[in-house]
């Protein structure tokens, strides 16, 4: 096929290149991101086949098959325009430690949900609350975000911990909101809003 034409494979490539631009690499004082991509999926099954990262979290995977539901998932966000996942590593160091991100985007109320995890042998340095902190700025910045909330299952201190640090208001405790695992859980609302 000639390099100026492309069929349906191509078209995809294209599309995907351009999101990559839309959405470029964000460095902080000491981190480094990028929009997740397919060769990722190791990375993202070594954190969400981890419990402690998976503890308070909404997806748990444990084989490399089973992770390529969440690889198709930060693929859709993009393609739809839902949202945006962003791995990050040590800006010296190409080997990504955590991820960080939207999901739920709504372009129209100018709202979107932010996420977070990161690899227990890097927590305890304030590395998500940096992460977020960027990825926050970059919402309002360059996504036309107006309001930008964080849903925290209940029990999730250090979740709660990090959206304070980085200037979300408390919203409300629905209780036993969702079950999982068989037992009721509470839903912790935290957002944030663009300044005036």
């Amino acid at each position: 096929m000639p390099p100026n034409k492309c069929g349906a494979g191509g078209l995809y490539f294209k599309v995907i290149q351009l999101i990559f631009q839309m959405h470029p690499e964000i460095t902080t004082e000491r981190l480094k991101l990028r929009l997740i991509q397919p060769s990722d999926a190791r990375f993202i099954l070594q954190g969400l086949s981890d419990g402690q990262v998976t503890r308070y979290y909404a997806v748990h995977y444990d084989t490399m098959e089973a992770v390529q539901e969440q690889m198709r998932f930060y693929e859709q966000l993009l393609q739809e325009g839902t949202g945006a996942w962003w791995g990050f590593s040590l800006k010296d160091d190409d080997q990504l430690i955590g991820a960080c991100g939207y999901s739920s985007l709504e372009k129209e109320h100018r709202k979107a949900e932010i996420g977070f995890w990161l690899l227990p042998a890097y927590w305890g340095k304030g590395y998500i609350p940096e992460a977020a902190r960027a990825i926050v700025k970059y919402g309002f910045e360059s996504m036309n975000l107006n309001r930008i909330e964080a849903i925290v299952e209940g029990g999730n201190e250090q979740s709660e911990q990090v959206l304070k640090k980085i200037g979300f208001a408390y919203e409300g405790r629905l209780r036993e909101r969702e079950i999982k695992n068989g037992q009721y859980i509470d839903l912790i609302y935290y957002s944030i809003l663009k300044e005036k």
